[in-house]
């Protein structure tokens, strides 16, 4: 509804002077072209006011001599040295009647086009009389009349309006050039402007912009380097509390598979003890009870296992040394084995895994723990497939499964909500999204720069 088609600044600001510079221009040629007439019809005024004086003196003339002549009016001596092309001169009397007329017709080389001829006469009036009275004592002999021909009136103005039109069509596409170079280099720091947005937007807070010369963008460059900052310490404080916040969940697995370990799997092991005693005595006194014994001696043993696998997830092996690979490949191992000899998990290493920094080690591997939890469990995948790939710069890990494709965190708490924590708090990057055949496919790539940081040293 809002979309408009959007011009570069630079053009736009480009056509907007083209259009102000035309529009300059054409006040001034409506400026030359009123000036033009005006001037025309106060040199015809001037004309008409000497013809008449001229007329005056020839009848003045006429009382004087002996004999009058009777070539009155004799419009000839005055013509001689006002005529130009397209000026006519006449003497009307007081009947009306034209007593003499001489016009010099010179037509115009190159007519000018009717559009402007149409528009040059709706505006001005060419053509116009000047006439003046000629009075002789008192009395009114009739009007020295002056006018210019129209056409060649208007041929005079089209000449003027031409070279300004010409002018324009030089000075204008000039111009235009000029200003958008001139705008192109002052607006040359927006690309390094948005290239630092773009930066941040990726997750780099580092990014900073140099000072500028105009003001206006030296202010935006204070406000992206105070905004970059604020940001990046907001992060650290997050990230912060993000890895006591882990540390103290993974403390608290420890507490808890320690009191599972001391507290329930002896209370097990005491169960079974009194299982197999109450068989012996069984065995003796009431062999009745022995399916009874045996089956609390069966359930214990399977109460067993199961704690075993949960303390074996509450407390994962030492990753640091055992290694990634070691640690990961008994992962999946073991749920593997949970599978009843079907394998469900694939795992496949690319790159050299010897020396991987403890802190991301022990993190991808409660980040792996948790994925394929949400694969088995909640998503109900039959098939998942890991490849940990080893960069010179990063660590990338990727999780594909068949199963349904959902978010995990609607069904397994804070399980992908977790993994977002860790890997954030390692200035990482995770997706979580359909796969192209169906279920879902996680990525997460980890900066091993990470390492350097004091982030989650004590988690896992």
């Amino acid at each position: 509804m809002w979309n408009r088609p959007r011009f570069d600044l630079k053009v736009r600001l480009t056509l907007r002077v083209a259009a102000i510079s035309a529009a300059c221009f054409a006040a001034i040629s409506a400026y030359f072209l009123i000036t033009a007439d005006r001037a025309a019809h106060a040199r015809i005024d001037s004309i008409a006011g000497i013809v008449a004086k001229s007329l005056e003196l020839q009848q003045g003339k006429t009382q004087w001599v002996a004999a009058p002549r009777a070539d009155f009016p004799n419009l000839d001596p005055v013509a001689a040295y006002v005529m130009t092309p397209g000026l006519c001169l006449a003497v009307r009397g007081t009947s009306g009647d034209m007593l003499q007329r001489f016009c010099s017709g010179v037509p115009p080389a190159t007519p000018p086009p009717q559009a402007f001829t149409a528009f040059y006469r709706s505006l001005f009036d060419p053509g116009r009389e000047a006439a003046r009275p000629v009075v002789v004592r008192g009395a009114k002999l009739g009007d020295a009349v002056v006018w210019l021909d129209p056409a060649v009136q208007t041929a005079e103005a089209w000449h003027e309006a031409g070279r300004l039109m010409l002018a324009l069509a030089i000075a204008l596409p000039l111009l235009c050039v000029l200003v958008y170079a001139a705008l192109a280099r002052a607006l040359r720091p927006t690309h390094m402007i948005r290239t630092g947005l773009e930066r941040v937007a990726a997750g780099d807070l580092t990014a900073r912009l140099p000072p500028f010369d105009l003001a206006e963008l030296s202010a935006i460059r204070d406000v992206f380097n105070h905004l970059a900052e604020s940001l990046d310490t907001a992060l650290a404080e997050r990230n912060e509390l993000t890895r006591k916040l882990i540390a103290l969940q993974d403390e608290e697995r420890r507490h808890l598979a320690r009191e599972l370990h001391d507290e329930f799997g002896q209370s097990l092991a005491a169960i079974r003890a009194l299982a197999s005693s109450a068989r012996q005595t069984a065995a003796q006194d009431c062999p009745a009870l022995l399916g009874e014994c045996d089956g609390i001696a069966r359930t214990a043993t399977g109460m067993m296992e199961t704690l075993r696998g949960a303390l074996f997830r509450l407390r994962p092996p030492d990753v640091e040394e055992l290694g990634l690979v070691a640690s990961l490949e008994g992962l999946v191992a073991g749920w593997n084995g949970r599978s009843r000899g079907e394998p469900r998990f694939a795992i496949r290493f690319d790159g050299t895994f010897e020396t991987p920094p403890a802190t991301i080690s022990a993190n991808l591997y409660r980040i792996v723990q948790e994925a394929l939890t949400n694969a088995a469990k909640h998503a109900g995948a039959t098939k998942v497939s890991l490849e940990l790939t080893m960069r010179p710069e990063e660590i990338a890990l990727a999780i594909d499964d068949d199963g349904r494709s959902a978010d995990p965190a609607g069904k397994s708490g804070m399980g992908l909500l977790g993994m977002r924590e860790r890997v954030a708090a390692l200035r990482g990057r995770l997706s979580f999204e359909p796969g192209p055949n169906g279920g879902s496919a996680l990525r997460v790539v980890i900066p091993l720069a990470a390492a350097d940081r004091p982030v989650l040293e004590h988690a896992a």
